[in-house]
């Protein structure tokens, strides 16, 4: 698959990976999502979890946008043309947001709205050790998803979630409007507070080209006890199922395709996983809008989302071509030094070869303890 590099005078560098879909017909928008963006403070470090009435000190710390923002920045960082609607305040958190988003990530909010008298969702996170703990605090968007959006864009994919505690699963009316346009419908679950897990979820997914449960919600879901199982039960109800493993990996059925995949995780020492699902999924959706074969999908997912779990910050922690790049890179090098485990990472990633740029691409900010200042935002 040939790429390009696009380069504008007085910006970065950015890498275009469907550059060869690309023509005069072709949507402005690659993928287009809706969701709440949240700040996310995360506390790293931490030698314990605080006790009641007691202080921690953390070594770390990290500042960027969360919620949908994780899969947003990650589709962006990955070269997708990616367009969010979203609900802003009007505070300075949903400042930094907002420019972070639409300035420094090049993610298009012409659909987000700023709203008076709404202050910006916050949650703060505690890293101790591989575990976390969350604090949230927020209020309801004014308005729904469906006057938000307005008209969709016309777009190559959307992503959305379903469930989640739903009383009746269904897929937002923006959704159902996007694929009548054309547009690939691509689903994941989401946590069941509720513990119903209602498999009238399932019956939701015609409206889905894909589905991107983890193993457990699968499972739940389709009332089944082992995750291949769950796989197939889901194959049956929407064309591309897909259930993560954590660890162990991802498997997956594409019935438009025919084929069949499972590969295992990338080792990995994870440091913070806030994100990585997301950044998973965004990679998944280039892939097959890019049309690459089902096991290459999955494993460049997975070498993504491993390489963003090797930094604090969620959104901010989404790799970019020149992570992957020089994942790959230092891979092969060891490899033709004769390192064993190297020898087989480059065999099974050995497609990267074709996909990663061989010329310099602009690298990617990384979160900040402290909110930047507005010149710090755009500098490139």
């Amino acid at each position: 698959m040939a790429s390009a590099i696009v380069d504008t005078p007085h910006e970065p560098v950015w890498w275009d990976p469907l550059a060869d879909l690309r023509d005069a017909g072709s949507p402005a928008v690659d993928v287009f999502m809706s969701g709440t963006v949240f700040l996310d403070i995360v506390f790293t470090g931490l030698p314990a979890s605080p006790a009641a009435g007691t202080e921690v000190w953390a070594s770390g710390m990290a500042s960027c946008p969360g919620g949908i923002a994780n899969l947003a920045v990650a589709a962006a960082r990955l070269g997708l043309r990616t367009s969010l609607a979203a609900g802003f305040g009007d505070d300075v958190y949903a400042d930094f947001l907002w420019q972070t988003l639409a300035d420094q990530e090049r993610v298009d909010l012409s659909r987000s709205r700023r709203f008076a008298g709404w202050h910006s969702p916050v949650t703060v996170s505690m890293a101790v050790q591989r575990d976390r703990s969350m604090v949230t605090h927020g209020h309801e968007l004014p308005i729904g998803a469906d006057e938000l959006i307005g008209i969709p864009p016309r777009c190559r994919a959307v992503i959305t979630s379903i469930g989640e505690g739903a009383a009746a699963p269904v897929l937002p009316s923006w959704v159902a409007r996007s694929r009548q346009d054309g547009a690939l419908v691509f689903a994941d679950a989401g946590w069941d507070p509720t513990g119903t897990w209602d498999p009238a979820l399932l019956r939701t997914l015609a409206g889905c080209d894909a589905f991107m449960p983890n193993a457990v919600e699968a499972m739940h879901y389709t009332r089944t006890d082992t995750p291949r199982a769950a796989l197939r039960a889901l194959a049956e109800h929407v064309p591309f199922a897909v259930v993560t493993l954590g660890g162990e990996g991802a498997i997956a059925i594409d019935g438009v395709t025919g084929e069949v995949a499972e590969v295992p995780a990338l080792p990995v020492d994870a440091l913070d996983p806030t994100g990585a699902g997301d950044v998973f999924g965004a990679a998944l959706v280039l892939g097959t809008i890019a049309g690459w074969p089902l096991e290459h999908r999955l494993r460049f997912a997975g070498v993504s989302a491993a390489l963003a779990v090797h930094e604090f910050g969620g959104s901010l922690a989404a790799p970019g071509w020149g992570d992957i790049g020089d994942w790959w890179r230092r891979t092969r090098a060891c490899a033709a030094e004769g390192n064993p485990a190297s020898v087989e990472l480059a065999r099974r990633y050995g497609f990267l070869e074709d996909l990663v740029p061989r010329t310099h691409v602009c690298g990617v900010r990384r979160a900040a303890a402290t909110i930047a200042r507005h010149s710090d935002v755009t500098r490139p």
